[in-house]
């Protein structure tokens, strides 16, 4: 005769720290783009809770998805400021070193001007 025992269903593992990180992401982003940092590594960990949760579904909670999707979802976006700010600062930095190069004293009092405001 078989018994079917009863298992309680467990978070899945790393799940708030998904949610935590991928939350992170999103004000990290203008660190100089520390939010890839943390954008990689909630991804990681959640592509692996996901293959463990679809693998076998019945023993973690639903709530323990949820927050590794939403995770997912934060560090996406995390991800996506994060590479729109690095691009746009390496594009600032290359202009403002395109004009130093061609007209130095120009950018000199440009930034004259700005600390005597």
């Amino acid at each position: 005769m078989e018994q079917d025992y009863y298992q309680p269903q467990v978070s899945l593992p790393n799940a708030t720290l998904i949610l935590v990180f991928g939350i992170f992401s999103i004000p990290a982003c203008c660190l100089y783009g520390l939010g890839i940092v943390f954008a990689i590594i909630a991804l990681v960990l959640a592509k692996s809770a996901t293959g463990q949760y679809l693998s076998n579904p019945e023993k973690f909670t639903e709530s323990s998805y949820s927050n590794i999707k939403a995770g997912k979802i934060c560090a996406w976006i995390g991800l996506s400021l994060s590479a729109i700010y690095l691009i746009l600062l390496i594009a600032i930095i290359a202009i403002f070193g395109i004009a130093a190069f061609t007209d130095p004293a120009a950018i000199t009092n440009y930034f004259e001007n700005l600390s005597s405001m």
